[in-house]
């Protein structure tokens, strides 16, 4: 990884923000998108370049709007000169029951969850072939078993599983794309999922009766970006058994 250029999407904080620490602990070169989360972007970039002088910036853009992406990726390849791996894995996480579903949620979910990942995919990947670089995309679990109530989500999510596939198909053999899709690691901010009785219950679902850690996505994606060169089109589950045990 050493001063391997990588851009990861809502890296600012939560899961993005160790993801962007593991991959810099290994020498890579961090470019740390964020939307709104300007305060915790500057504070992580700030301590990655104290911990080594010019090894991290900063980019902002509402990935929603796809004619921000070319910039957004241009600001990565000016700062840097290169890029070798693209880590989608912002996202809008939001319930949407069947009759609730709306168009400005259709956009807001399958906007982040999935459009954004194929443009910016498709704008990067003239600078991940000249790399031989990679794609991580965070994909979920609930692809397969969907989460009640999450129709728009299960159905954006399941996208990015088709498309993480598809691009391994369309950028080989110059550039490897694979997903991780993580089960129970943190809860949602938005306090879904508040009560510790229901906590306690996702939990017991797991074979290995524990939450998991943001380490444990970040320790994923290294592998797939640093140590996997003969692996593509893949999706890893991380998330102690819950997939099989549902």
């Amino acid at each position: 990884m050493l001063n391997k250029v990588v851009l990861v999407t809502g890296g600012a904080k939560r899961v993005g923000a160790t993801i962007c620490r593991r991959l810099h602990a290994q020498g890579a070169r961090l470019i740390v998108h964020y939307r709104s989360s300007l305060g915790e972007a500057k504070t992580l970039c700030d301590d990655l370049n104290r911990q080594r002088a010019d090894s991290a910036a900063l980019v902002q853009a509402d990935l929603l709007d796809t004619e921000l992406l070319p910039d957004l990726v241009a600001k990565a390849v000016d700062r840097f000169g290169e890029l070798y791996a693209l880590i989608n894995n912002a996202s809008s996480f939001f319930p949407t029951p069947m009759q609730q579903c709306t168009m400005d949620s259709w956009h807001d979910l399958v906007g982040s969850n999935l459009q954004a990942p194929l443009f910016l995919a498709q704008v990067a990947a003239p600078y991940l072939k000249a790399q031989h670089g990679c794609i991580v995309n965070i994909v979920d679990i609930h692809t397969e078993r969907p989460l009640k109530n999450y129709v728009i989500y299960n159905a954006a999510k399941g996208g990015l599983v088709a498309l993480t596939k598809s691009l391994a198909v369309e950028l080989a053999p110059e550039v490897r794309v694979n997903g991780v899709a993580p089960g129970p690691i943190l809860w949602p901010e938005d306090g879904e999922w508040s009560d510790e009785s229901e906590r306690q219950q996702i939990i017991a679902s797991t074979l290995l009766k524990r939450c998991g850690e943001p380490e444990d996505i970040a320790r994923t994606v290294q592998f797939l970006v640093a140590d996997a060169p003969y692996i593509t089109g893949q999706i890893v589950a991380v998330d102690g058994g819950r997939s099989i045990h549902l």
